[in-house]
């Protein structure tokens, strides 16, 4: 039997033993499907904490919940030691790559990986990069990293790119109903990745190369990107003219074609919308081009978080008080409804500017206990009639499912609503 042969056969069988380089957002989720489809799965991550709920079958992902690891009959199991790449047949790795001061893609973590993974390597193994990053990564970077011992792609090991999709907290879209893209540096490879996410996914789109499928995740982000800019700046045009840019997006809306609603916000957050633009924006900086639309979008939407400093301080000056010494309630901290995540969120930055204009700053998020901003230490207060009272003026900045099923707008003095969440009235000031 052939190697292609006996590999279809343990991905069919499920008798493959699968690996997940990193336990986060992406990679957890992804593990735990895989566990949950009968495949044996080896996840490895450096964090020891991560590991250890892993293993002890604690959830500290909305979309992992505990109950989940019941149903995995011990298929999952956590470590830290990248030995346990021996041992498997395929792997992805599914690590960080966040943006660096300058905003260029900060690939040390997947470099590490892969280091790693090569160290490990044995023949026939198939390791795919799920990470988002720049164009050209899966083949300029991680290929010679796992050709450093000799081995030949395609031949020795097979190497594909497959994008993660992952909408934290999404009900309706999963792993399983979310299309899968693939791309591999040869024809095996990418029959192999191919074969491989059929096992998870429902429909597996194959690509005719790995940066295809890399310019595609960016290209999807970008469009949201570029699009919530636009409804962004349309709030900041309708301010000035004193009508609502939630009633304009929702007129336009009932066009039947050729409008895709998008709406304004605080800003953009996660580790998705806001920083993977300047990933092919980088790139191509490199062959002399300037992405100018990803450019204009990132300076409006970066400055949203401004303008509803800016609103608070207005709706604030009408009834007769500054920011500074004012008691403000920042309701959620997170990027999105109820997760957990608060990377790049705009609160944050809301919640510097405040504190920073002589603000006395609370705020309440019932996913995000505890931060620490600029070296100092908070902690979410309780969604009750007491804190919402105590505060001069309310900021709506994550619409959390508990702030709507238990509304308290009666008892605010003052709100300033950055998603139309509140009813109209006259102590709401909308951006």
């Amino acid at each position: 039997m052939s190697t292609a042969e006996v590999f279809d056969e343990r991905i069919a069988a499920r008798t493959a033993t699968i690996g997940i380089i990193g336990l986060g957002y992406a990679g957890l989720p992804l593990a735990t499907t895989f566990a949950e489809a009968g495949f044996s799965v080896t996840g490895i991550d450096l964090n020891v904490e991560r590991v250890r709920a892993v293993e002890e079958g604690r959830s500290y992902l909305v979309d992992v919940p505990a109950e989940r690891y019941g149903t995995l009959d011990g298929r999952l199991q956590a470590g830290t030691d990248y030995a346990a790449v021996r041992e498997l047949d395929a792997l992805t790795i599914c690590v960080p790559t966040p943006l660096s001061k300058t905003r260029t893609p900060d690939l040390s973590y997947v470099v590490a990986a892969a280091e790693s993974v090569a160290a490990n390597l044995r023949p026939g193994q198939l390791v795919i990069l799920q990470s988002t990053t720049h164009p050209g990564t899966t083949e300029e970077i991680i290929l010679p990293i796992l050709e450093r011992g000799g081995g030949r792609v395609g031949v020795d090991f097979f190497l594909g790119y497959a994008p993660e999709r992952v909408d934290p907290g999404n009900k309706q879209f999963s792993i399983r109903n979310t299309p899968k893209l693939v791309g591999g540096s040869t024809a095996e490879c990418l029959r192999r990745t191919e074969l491989l996410y059929r096992q998870i996914v429902d429909e597996v789109i194959p690509c005719s190369s790995p940066i295809v499928a890399e310019i595609a995740k960016l290209h999807e982000n970008t469009f949201r990107a570029v699009n919530i800019a636009l409804a962004n700046e349309l709030a900041l045009m309708c301010d000035r003219l004193d009508i609502s840019a939630w009633e304009v997006i929702e007129a336009a809306k009932t066009k039947p074609f050729g409008f895709l609603p998008h709406y304004p916000g605080p800003g953009l957050g996660g580790d998705c919308i806001p920083v993977v633009p300047q990933f092919l924006a980088s790139r191509l900086r490199e062959y002399g081009y300037t992405a100018r639309l990803i450019d204009a979008a990132h300076e409006i939407n970066t400055y949203m978080p401004v303008h509803v400093v800016q609103k608070v301080a207005d709706a604030l000056n009408d009834a007769g008080r500054p920011i500074k010494g004012s008691r403000l309630l920042l309701l959620g901290l997170a990027y999105k409804p109820d997760v957990h995540d608060t990377r790049e969120s705009p609160s944050l930055e809301v919640m510097r500017q405040l504190l920073a204009r002589g603000g006395e700053v609370r705020y309440c998020d019932p996913c995000v206990g505890g931060i620490d901003l600029e070296g100092v230490h908070h902690e979410s207060t309780s969604w009750s009639p007491e804190e919402v009272e105590w505060a001069d003026c309310v900021v709506v900045l994550t619409c959390h499912r508990a702030f709507l099923e238990h509304p308290l707008w009666d008892r605010a003095r003052l709100i300033v609503d950055t998603r139309n969440v509140v009813p109209v009235g006259p102590s709401v000031h909308s951006i």
